[in-house]
């Protein structure tokens, strides 16, 4: 059967979790449809439930509090990464923040009704997502510690040092307020500190 670049990309993605017979997995990958939305598009908001998740084929997007009327960015998802709000989408409660494309974004989705029963049907399927949900357990602490234990400059080091591809896609504005610092510091920082 021939795959498409898509569907060869998430195959990889989700085997580098955990790795799943193939006949399952492709049955499995056949479910995710594609789903394409423009920048600055909010793909879910606060009270409303995450119906789908999503594997990023291309583009960027951030998810964010607003607190009076001031972002305050949690996450930015990108290719290849699991996109949405996962704890809605999980537990089928409404989202406490948004989620937002930054630029034009592609995506493979699927819906929260055929993802269950999927996982009921495929023991693997469900220890895939039992692994994923540690990852995502295990990114939430260790980003917990950096904003608790690390100062402004410690906090941008390790950030750039992870994802030096960030800072010039997605704008200093949003880098600083997911860094915690304002945008004065985050500046400084940009001119200091050797990249």
């Amino acid at each position: 059967m021939q795959r498409s670049r898509e569907e060869v990309s998430i195959k990889i993605f989700l085997s580098e979790i955990h790795k799943v017979d193939d006949s399952i997995l492709d049955e499995y990958i056949s479910h995710w449809k594609e789903y394409n939305i423009p920048k600055k598009t909010i793909m879910t908001a606060p009270g409303e439930t995450e119906r789908f998740f999503y594997y990023v084929q291309e583009g960027i997007q951030k998810s964010y509090y607003l607190n009076e009327d001031k972002q305050h960015v949690i996450a930015f998802a990108y290719s290849p990464s699991f996109s949405g709000i996962p704890e809605s989408f999980f537990t089928q409660t409404p989202s406490r923040y948004f989620l937002e494309t930054i630029t034009d974004s592609k995506f493979l989705r699927i819906p929260f009704e055929r993802h269950q029963q999927l996982m009921q049907k495929f023991r693997e399927v469900e220890t895939l997502f039992r692994k994923t949900t540690e990852f995502f357990l295990t990114g939430v602490i260790q980003r917990h510690h950096e904003l608790m234990a690390f100062d402004i400059e410690t906090r941008f080091k390790t950030f750039v040092k992870r994802s030096p591809h960030l800072l010039n896609m997605v704008s200093q504005k949003d880098l600083a307020s997911y860094l915690r610092m304002d945008s004065t510091n985050f500046s400084k920082l940009m001119n200091s500190v050797h990249i």
